[in-house]
């Protein structure tokens, strides 16, 4: 069985150069990753500068990309599922060659193909989710590889993983260059995944949009937006499996004291209230919310409810609801036997969400927990 590649391996070498020399010392058991990592970028290079070159002169215009629709929530509150649900509509997706070869997806991912199948996990580390070649992911990884504001080099290094989080999520302290430079980034890695996707209207998953609802309304300002919630208690226990299991994955750093409850309590916390904010100023029919036990319980029903709030039916690529509720239908058969992951709901877990986040459990509906 190959071992999956560490996700920064996909990483240009100015960004390693970058996220190495701030994420501090490597733990000796992770040196001969960390030259892996390193190799994967030098060996790459000479592909990479080629589709750099390609790029440069062919790629479409940031602005004449169809406007993309957006999937917003916090982690853990079910948009991975309405995103594998969507794309059965015919939209274009993040594959799994985009977030680790970001830089190379048009030319050397394309000639790897069948090698980066056969290094694709089972299923996804923090839930039971089959992970294919089709399989539509988030576009954080791959912005990782491309930029150093990212959360996830705060897995890769969680010394800081603290920092990183309010600089890759709430680029706190970043010089409005960077955050430019940045968006500059997102874009071009937009223009590139719509090119591979044939040329298809773009739906974009990545819970760390939540916060930047009004930014990406600005950069597109005809896009779409879907947010899905989700109890605020069930999130947080989540949440914990998920930093737990990707940290002992991917962390290149050992002896890192984390107050995990007190991250996932205070990004939670500064997440809803930027969604919450930005939702007050896009324009009327861009914004659809969601409750995720609702679509859980009755999800033709919601997505025909989507597909009017957002007027999906005048987009002339995507089409009337009718067009694609034999295939929602027939993805939700294939998902009924999916077993979600279980947790341990503990009376101290319950007091701190309660006392810290009981003000979203009232706001969103949900019992205090």
């Amino acid at each position: 069985m190959n071992t999956p590649m560490h996700p920064l391996a996909g990483a240009d070498l100015a960004t390693l150069a970058k996220v190495f020399r701030r994420g501090g010392a490597i733990a000796p058991a992770q040196r001969q990753r960390a030259m892996a990592i390193w190799a994967a970028a030098i060996g790459r290079l000479p592909f990479t500068l080629a589709e750099w070159l390609w790029c440069a002169a062919s790629l479409p215009k940031a602005e004449a990309l169809p406007a993309p629709v957006f999937i917003l929530g916090h982690w853990r509150s079910g948009t991975t599922h309405l995103y594998q649900i969507l794309v059965e509509a015919g939209f274009g997706f993040v594959p799994p060659a985009a977030t680790g070869l970001p830089w190379d997806l048009l030319f050397l991912a394309r000639l790897t193909e069948k090698q980066i199948e056969k290094r694709l996990p089972a299923k996804r580390y923090i839930d039971n989710i089959p992970v294919r070649p089709d399989s539509p992911q988030e576009d954080e990884i791959a912005l990782a590889n491309m930029s150093e504001l990212s959360f996830y080099h705060g897995i890769y290094f969680p010394r800081r993983l603290k920092d990183w989080i309010g600089q890759g999520v709430f680029f706190d302290g970043i010089a409005a260059r960077d955050i430019t430079n940045w968006q500059r980034t997102f874009a071009f890695f937009l223009r590139k995944l719509h090119v591979q996707q044939d040329r298809k209207r773009l739906l974009i998953k990545n819970p760390v949009y939540t916060a930047r609802a009004a930014m990406l309304a600005e950069m597109f300002p005809q896009a779409r937006f879907i947010h899905i919630y989700r109890n605020p208690f069930d999130v947080f226990l989540s949440m914990r499996n998920f930093y737990t299991k990707l940290i002992a994955e991917f962390a290149l750093q050992d002896d890192h004291p984390v107050d995990i409850d007190e991250i996932i309590i205070s990004t939670y916390d500064r997440m809803m209230t930027a969604m919450m904010a930005d939702a007050g100023h896009l324009p009327a029919g861009r914004l659809a919310v969601l409750r995720y036990e609702d679509f859980v319980a009755a999800p033709m029903a919601h997505l025909a409810n989507i597909w009017e709030q957002l007027d999906f039916a005048a987009l002339p690529d995507i089409g009337p609801f009718a067009r694609h509720a034999e295939k929602f239908t027939a993805y939700l058969d294939r998902v009924k036997s999916f077993e979600k992951n279980r947790f341990v709901k503990d009376e101290a877990a319950a007091r701190f969400v309660s006392e810290r986040l009981g003000h979203w459990c009232d706001r969103l509906g949900y019992p205090r927990p």
